[in-house]
């Protein structure tokens, strides 16, 4: 009796302490890094400055509201491969309006209502056509980037200035916001969404669908109409990193945001998201998109190409599902 107490409490000890671990890894990560590059870097003082800090947040926008939408998906089992070509489309979508003489929060609503139809649309191939994740997500990056350099006649689209152009400034004109709108519109939706996740119906059942589809199936869920919206809503938040990418080139751009699909599911993993579903959180996907962004921010200081910042990327994307497989094969 007492050694089966003594077995139980190891057990209970083991499994708290890789819980914490789990949860902290994100940020051990991303103090591992910042120190790595302040290392190595000639201007220690420079890559820590607080100006530095201001490009780095303004730089993980685009990814980081990627994340946020990407998170939702990976929890519920899936994977979205086309969010490259989505945010490219939704710029030129914006750029389009904008340049047309619309109103800019038209046309900002227009970039963000076109990620939603390509989410939906990806749903609808998942839910209907019985396409797995993989394959239809595939297919509708090369559909969407297609059709984002079809409307934008293969050439990049300038835009006139307005409020829009300011959302991703590295230096924001009001000195009092401190860093860029978009960092602050990040944050703001990476609260309600994990609040949604955490305290409402749909999130419980976004949660159950990754871990269990059968069992929510039987539990009376509507598992179809589920992932319908879940990908619809991801495309929304799609649709808004392509504003925010519109707003850094200050033009819409059909070929911008090749393989930025890789850095914002990488984003999720590396913030404890698991591809197996039924894991993560909005809070780690954050982190994980700073880790993105001060890697690149250090790379660039340290004067490296750009293939040597992909080698490394890719050996990270590597190293975290590695990592989250074995988490898994232990539980």
């Amino acid at each position: 009796m007492v050694a089966e107490v003594k077995t139980e409490r190891e057990f209970l000890t083991t499994a708290s302490l890789r819980l914490w671990l789990n949860r902290l890894g994100p940020f051990l990560g991303l103090a591992l890094v910042i120190l790595t590059f302040a290392l190595l870097t000639d201007s220690p003082a420079q890559y820590l400055s607080g100006r530095n800090l201001r490009i780095v947040l303004s730089q993980t926008v685009i990814v980081a509201i990627g994340a946020i939408g990407m998170t939702m998906i990976i929890i519920s089992g899936g994977i979205d491969l086309s969010v490259g070509s989505t945010i490219a489309l939704a710029s030129v979508v914006t750029a389009l309006g904008i340049r047309g003489g619309w109103p800019p929060g038209m046309a900002v609503l227009a970039g963000i209502v076109m990620g939603g139809v390509v989410g939906l649309v990806n749903g609808l191939a998942i839910t209907r056509l019985r396409v797995i994740p993989f394959i239809a997500t595939l297919g509708m990056l090369g559909i969407a980037r297609g059709v984002a350099k079809w409307l934008a006649d293969q050439q990049t689209v300038n835009v006139p200035q307005t409020w829009v152009n300011e959302l991703a400034v590295t230096f924001p004109a009001q000195t009092w916001m401190l860093v860029a709108p978009g960092v602050w519109v990040s944050v703001v939706l990476a609260i309600l969404v994990s609040i949604v996740l955490r305290n409402t119906v749909f999130g419980r059942r976004v949660f159950a669908l990754g871990s269990n589809e059968a069992a929510t199936r039987a539990c009376g869920v509507p598992t179809d109409r589920l992932k319908v919206w879940i990908y619809a809503l991801a495309g929304l938040l799609f649709g808004l990193s392509g504003v925010m990418q519109m707003s850094r080139l200050r033009q819409g751009d059909p070929t911008v945001a090749i393989g930025t699909e890789l850095d914002i599911i990488a984003a999720v993993v590396i913030g404890g998201g698991s591809l197996s579903g039924g894991e993560g959180s909005i809070l780690g996907s954050m982190i994980g998109a700073l880790i993105m962004a001060f890697l690149r921010n250090g790379s660039q200081q340290m004067g490296w190409p750009n293939y040597i910042q992909e080698i490394i990327i890719g050996a990270i994307i590597v190293i975290a599902v590695a990592i989250d497989r074995l988490r898994s094969s232990r539980a």
